[in-house]
C-alpha cells in the first residue's frame, strides 16, 4: 500500500470534516483519550489573546531554546508550509513524523469526525509525546474556551490582548470575548494577564476559577522609550526582577514581557544576556517582518483587525522610509474593515487592492476600494490576485519607497514567495 504524502493528507483533511470551524472539545477529545495524549505530562504553557499570541510563543520558544530546553511549539495558521505549526527546538518537524501522526490520529477516530485544526492540534500533540519534548507551548487558534488545545491542562496560561474580533463566534463585546479567552484558565495555575485594561469579566473569571492571577501594569510590565524598553518581572517569592534595557523592534514589549514573565512563573530560569540573545535574535515570519531588496524595503504585517493595525501604524511612524509608503491590502469579510480603514487615513500614498478568488472569506477589491473611497482615499489600484497587486505596486516604486502588506495572513502568505522569487532573481 502506497503511503499518502502530507500534501495528499492535508488536501484530505480540508474536506473532511462539514464544517470549517466547529467549536468545541467533546470530539477531539474523545480522541485524544483514544491515542493516549491526554493528560500531557510536561509543563504546558497555553496562549490566547485577539493579537500577540504568535509573537509571545515565538518569544518563549526562542528563549527556551537559548537556555537548552527541547520545546515543542504548536502554533496555527501557517504562511508557506503546514510544517511551521508543529516546531521542536525552534525546527520545523518533518513530512514523515506528521504522516505518521495523522496515521494514528485516522486509525483511533474511528467514526469521529475532526476539522482540519483538529487534526493539527491532535499531530502536534502526538508528535511531541514520541519525540520526547520537555515543554509544550500552545497557540490557541481562536477563543480559548472551546478551542482544541484547551483539551490540555495549561500549566501556565497567557492571555495577550482582548479585542473585538470574531465576534460571529466569540460574542460582540469586550467582556463577552474576554470569557473565552479566559477559558484556558486552570484552578491553583499561574495566568499572566498581558492586556493592559482587561475587561471586568476576565478579571472575575480568574477569581472564579482560583488562578494565581499575574497582572501586565502591576505584577509585571516595562519602562518604554523610543529606542528601548525595560522589563520587570514578579518573582515566586514576590519580589521583582529589573532587567536591563532592550532595543525597541519589531515585536511588541509587552508580548515579549509576558513571554518571560510565563516563563518565569513556570519555573525556568535565564541570565539578562540570554534574554538579550533570544529577543534580539528572533525573526518572526509576518510579524512588522522587514525586507528590502534592491533598494526597495517591504514591511510584512498580519494585521487583521483594527487593534492590529493601529499597532501596525505606530510602528510605521516610529521606523519612517525616506520615500513614499504604499499599501497591498486584503481582508476578510468577517473583519471591521471600515474601522482598519479609518485607521489609516493619510497613512498610505496609494493603495493596490487584490481579488482572493479561491478564499471565500475575502472581500473583492471593488468591495474594499468601495470602503476606502467612501473614507475618502483616491489613489486605489484593483487588481484580479495579489501576484498582479504586488507587481503593479513594485513598477511605481523608487529606492526608498516601502510597500506595506496587511490585512490577514492570507495576503501576506500570497507575497511571500514574491519576494522569495526576487531575491533569488539577485542571486543568479
Amino acid at each position: 500500500m502506497i503511503k499518502a504524502s502530507l500534501a495528499q493528507w492535508l488536501e484530505r483533511l480540508e474536506s473532511l470534516h462539514p464544517k470549517e470551524m466547529d467549536l468545541g472539545l467533546d470530539r477531539v477529545s474523545v480522541v485524544a483519550h483514544r491515542l493516549g495524549l491526554l493528560p500531557v505530562s510536561t509543563p504546558v504553557i497555553t496562549v490566547s489573546g485577539t493579537n500577540g499570541k504568535g509573537s509571545t510563543s515565538a518569544v518563549m520558544e526562542a528563549l527556551l531554546v537559548e537556555t537548552g530546553s527541547v520545546v515543542g511549539v504548536c502554533s496555527s495558521p501557517h504562511f508557506t508550509r503546514f510544517n511551521e505549526r508543529v516546531r521542536i527546538a525552534g525546527a520545523e518537524v518533518e513530512d514523515e513524523l506528521i504522516v505518521q501522526a495523522f496515521e494514528q490520529i485516522e486509525a483511533a477516530r474511528e467514526n469521529t469526525s475532526l476539522t482540519y485544526f483538529e487534526f493539527a492540534t491532535l499531530a502536534a500533540l502526538w508528535v511531541f509525546r514520541e519525540q520526547g519534548v520537555e515543554i509544550t507551548v500552545l497557540e490557541v487558534g481562536l477563543g480559548g474556551r472551546l478551542d482544541a488545545v484547551n483539551i490540555v491542562d495549561a500549566t501556565v496560561s497567557v492571555v495577550t490582548s482582548v479585542e473585538l474580533d470574531h465576534q460571529q463566534w466569540l460574542g460582540d463585546t469586550r467582556d463577552l470575548i474576554a470569557i473565552e479567552k479566559g477559558g484556558i484558565f486552570r484552578s491553583d495555575q499561574i495566568a499572566v494577564i498581558a492586556e493592559p485594561s482587561p475587561p471586568a469579566s476576565l478579571v472575575e473569571l480568574a477569581q472564579d476559577i482560583g488562578v494565581k492571577a499575574l497582572y501586565y501594569g502591576r505584577d509585571f510590565y516595562c519602562e518604554e522609550t523610543p529606542v528601548a524598553w525595560r522589563p520587570t518581572l514578579s518573582m515566586a517569592d514576590g519580589s521583582q526582577r529589573h532587567m536591563p534595557a532592550l532595543p525597541v523592534g519589531p515585536l511588541l514589549p509587552v508580548n515579549i514581557c509576558a513571554a518571560l514573565q510565563a516563563l518565569l512563573s513556570l519555573g525556568e530560569t535565564f541570565s539578562d544576556e540570554q534574554v538579550h540573545r533570544a529577543v534580539t535574535g528572533i525573526q518572526l515570519r509576518g510579524r512588522r517582518e522587514y525586507q528590502e531588496i534592491a533598494g526597495l524595503e517591504y514591511l510584512l504585517d498580519v494585521a487583521h483587525n483594527p487593534a492590529a493595525v493601529k499597532k501596525l501604524l505606530e510602528y510605521l511612524e516610529l521606523t519612517p522610509c525616506n520615500g513614499k509608503t504604499f499599501a497591498i491590502f486584503s481582508a476578510m469579510s468577517d473583519k471591521d474593515i471600515r474601522c482598519m480603514v479609518a485607521a489609516c487615513e493619510g497613512r498610505f500614498d496609494a493603495w493596490f487592492l487584490a481579488d482572493q478568488a479561491h478564499n471565500k472569506r475575502a472581500v473583492s477589491a471593488t468591495g474594499l476600494a468601495e470602503i476606502l473611497r467612501e473614507e475618502g482615499n483616491q489613489m486605489i489600484s484593483l487588481s484580479k490576485n495579489i501576484t498582479q497587486a504586488f507587481r503593479r505596486a513594485q513598477s511605481l516604486m523608487r529606492s526608498g519607497d516601502r510597500l506595506v502588506i496587511f490585512g490577514s495572513f492570507f495576503t501576506v502568505a500570497a507575497v511571500m514567495p514574491l519576494l522569495e522569487k526576487d531575491r533569488r532573481k539577485l542571486t543568479q
